[in-house]
């Protein structure tokens, strides 16, 4: 089924990541051409780009940065040309349980500023981008997280920067962008525990695993595929052409509530 997306020019930020990683590699199986964004690992994000199928390019840029973002904009256009669909995946998630009591506002401005500001400064290039180009179908998919749906004990900074993304920040773009482009949407994709790089820690840990899967009516924790399959469906306008300012969570049902005993669990599935 051709969903639309060949030759259509995507930048997918966080690219190097375990749920990037994957995203990229749905979106050219479905023909487009894609910018791999990265910040550090530079040799991950080239080896993907180099991997057979539709053009796509490696570029780096710290996403926390004005300069930086407007560069990264520029030279996918040079690259590739406009940037037709965002993916605004990057984002960092503090490894490390920190209450309010003991939290730095140096750890809070950072987080705010990997989670929220980045995806602020994406959006503001997009969007002059569309409106220097005239583009007619745009799209934007932002990552969020469950995170800012139920809140997060021990991680209330990147609970608050998925939730800003969530609801404030989303839900205005999907205001401002149809007066950009009357076709244009913005959605955003909300992942549970999922296993990623990024959370090594809490695969490695049996016990917390088999905790958070009570919490899950579907009994296993999701994979980056999960998420990239629900990226791919709303940034088809032939998929989803009549969706904008929703939220799809990816998270298995979880619900932030207990609903399985220890004995309950299928662990093959965890």
């Amino acid at each position: 089924m051709d969903i639309g997306l060949t030759e259509r020019v995507v930048l997918v930020t966080g690219a190097a990541g375990g749920i990037g990683h994957e995203v990229v590699r749905a979106f050219r199986r479905e023909g487009a051409r894609v910018i791999v964004h990265f910040n550090t690992n530079r040799d991950r994000a080239q080896t993907l780009a180099g991997e057979p199928g539709p053009a796509a390019v490696a570029l780096g840029a710290d996403l926390t940065q004005e300069a930086d973002v407007q560069r990264l904009f520029s030279e996918s256009e040079a690259a590739l040309g406009p940037v037709e669909i965002l993916v605004a995946n990057a984002g960092r998630w503090p490894p490390h349980d920190t209450p309010v009591s003991q939290m730095s506002l140096a750890q809070w401005n950072d987080t705010l500023a990997s989670n929220l500001t980045s995806v602020f400064l994406c959006a503001r290039e997009f969007f002059r981008g569309i409106s220097h180009h005239r583009l007619t179908d745009p799209a934007a998919v932002l990552v969020g997280s469950t995170a800012g749906i139920f809140g997060e004990a021990g991680h209330a900074d990147y609970a608050a920067a998925k939730a800003g993304l969530t609801y404030g920040l989303a839900r205005s773009l999907k205001n401002e962008l149809c007066r950009l482009a009357p076709r244009g949407r913005v959605n955003v994709v909300c992942p549970g525990w999922t296993f990623t790089p990024m959370t090594r820690r809490f695969a490695d840990d049996s016990e917390r695993v088999r905790r958070v899967v009570q919490t899950i009516p579907l009994r296993k924790v999701g994979r980056p595929h999960d998420v990239a399959m629900a990226i791919l469906y709303l940034a088809s306008s032939q998929l989803s052409g009549h969706l904008t300012g929703q939220v799809l969570t990816v998270a298995g049902g979880m619900e932030g509530r207990v609903l399985y005993q220890p004995d309950e669990i299928d662990h093959t599935q965890a």
